[in-house]
């Protein structure tokens, strides 16, 4: 065979891999394992009942706790987030994957709580291709925090 049939031939091999490596994108479930020291399984949707026994839950953001959002129509599988940062009451800083697009990692990103009770319960999370906070707000059930987070409020000095 000339060396044009043989380029030709591992041209259309590489080509036709393309497909398979775009699939496999990096979801925000695997990426928050990867990053926080919560290891719940299952879809993001699952994880705020995942985490009940073997997690403390609660409404307010704490640094290396996961945000947990709310299955919707527009999130049918729910979406996980870290906690990277709390800027002021209202704003944190979150790391998360398959947010603005499938499979990209965003580090930092502002989030939003725009919830009437100041609870959480409703966010706007920084959405790349608009380069703001979001078209809508997102439901979120609430955060999950890890074991050395707990633990670590538990030994603070205002702890009583």
């Amino acid at each position: 065979m000339g060396k044009n049939i043989v380029a030709a031939i591992l041209a259309l091999f590489a080509f036709a891999a393309l497909p398979a490596a775009a699939h496999a994108r990096l979801q925000c479930v695997t990426y928050a394992r990867q990053v926080s020291e919560v290891q719940i399984s299952g879809n993001a949707r699952d994880w705020w009942a995942g985490a009940e026994g073997r997690y403390e839950r609660g409404r307010a953001p704490k640094p290396g706790a996961v945000l947990a959002f709310a299955s919707t129509r527009a999130m049918p599988y729910g979406h996980v987030a870290v906690v990277s940062k709390i800027v002021d009451n209202r704003h944190i800083l979150i790391n998360h994957a398959n947010w603005s697009r499938p499979g990209m990692v965003e580090r930092g990103v502002m989030a939003m709580d725009v919830s009437a009770t100041g609870d959480w319960s409703d966010v706007r999370v920084w959405y790349a291709p608009t380069r703001s906070l979001g078209l809508r707000p997102s439901a979120a059930k609430g955060f999950i925090y890890p074991r050395t987070v707990t633990a670590s409020a538990a030994n603070s000095p205002s702890a009583g």
